[in-house]
């Protein structure tokens, strides 16, 4: 396959999704959705639908196939290894006050919208699967890494261990990988039924998390002046997602485990660390700059990402 042709079948997997970003932010603009609609919307995809969507896929899939104990374990070394780097970095060049903001920011990706959306394009079945059963461990990671590196640097306003394991506990994600994976390995199967109307109501998972994400990109944030910013996003959406990926080929990964990695390592700041932040009283404003600057640049770095390592011929 000629580069040309690499680069054509790319932006058949990436602008799907990244377009769909786009049209958000261009119907906010427009005000044909409001903040009313992106708050109902999110809900929905994060209580309903997507959890329809990742139990669905893994009952569908073969266990055996998608369950891969090594790229789970890797996925959970490297993340812990980029929050341990990013959290480095920012005692180094980050001030006092914002660095448990940056680290969060550099560190916790959106692979539970756009990470699996560019999975699903890449790779199908396998793709939303294998990125659901990765998702479990996606949730427990950076939910408590980011309990710490806040806490840090907002020891006046710690959140709980207890509520924050209760909240993961409850979490529809993780519900739904725990309910799939029995009914998976049992192989029972659901009515035609069932099936059909969980097809219809997960189908739409992806559109409406993706118009939400571009109706919440603030173009304000992305003018403000921000040196803080653009570090955390470089740091997010190049320095790690190239080190995290170069170690896992390293390790011996390639093919669609090696290019499933690279999708959730480059996947943008997740508009939950936003959340995060202002609940401990932080920096909101560098933790909105942060997500609006990463979600602009994914369209970019992912494109040339997924473009690099198929001309590499590892994915």
């Amino acid at each position: 396959m000629t580069l040309t042709a690499i680069f054509l079948n790319t932006l058949e997997t990436t602008l799907p999704v990244f377009v769909m970003v786009f049209i958000g932010l261009g119907l906010r603009r427009l005000n044909w959705i409001d903040a009313t609609f992106i708050h109902t919307a999110s809900a929905l995809v994060f209580k309903a639908t997507l959890p329809t969507l990742v139990f669905l896929s893994i009952i569908n899939a073969d266990l055996d196939t998608t369950l891969n104990p090594a790229l789970l374990g890797f996925f959970l070394l490297a993340t812990i290894s980029s929050f341990l780097l990013t959290w480095f970095w920012a005692v180094w060049r980050v001030p006092h006050a914002d660095r448990g903001v940056y680290v969060q920011g550099a560190f916790r990706g959106n692979c539970g919208i756009v990470g699996l959306a560019l999975a699903a394009n890449l790779y199908g079945d396998y793709g939303l699967s294998a990125g659901g059963l990765l998702l479990g461990v996606v949730i427990l990671s950076y939910n408590a890494l980011s309990v710490i590196v806040l806490s840090a640097y907002h020891s006046q306003q710690q959140a709980g261990w207890l509520d924050i394991l209760r909240d993961i506990l409850r979490n529809p994600l993780i519900i739904s990988v725990l309910l799939a994976i029995p009914v998976a390995w049992s192989g029972l199967s659901l009515p035609g039924w069932v099936m059909t109307s969980g097809d219809y109501f997960a189908s739409l998972t992806m559109p409406l998390a993706l118009l939400c994400i571009g109706g919440t990109v603030s173009m304000n944030a992305i003018r403000a002046d921000s040196k803080t910013a653009v570090s955390a996003s470089m740091m997010k959406m190049v320095v790690l997602p190239a080190l995290c990926v170069g170690g896992a080929w390293l390790a011996g990964f390639s093919g669609p485990e090696l290019g499933l990695m690279f999708l959730f390592f480059a996947s943008p700041t997740a508009a939950a660390s936003f959340v995060m932040v202002k609940a401990v009283g932080g920096n909101d404003k560098l933790a909105a700059n942060i997500i609006a600057l990463t979600t602009l640049m994914a369209s970019i770095t992912v494109t040339a990402g997924i473009f690099l390592l198929r001309s590499a011929g590892v994915i």
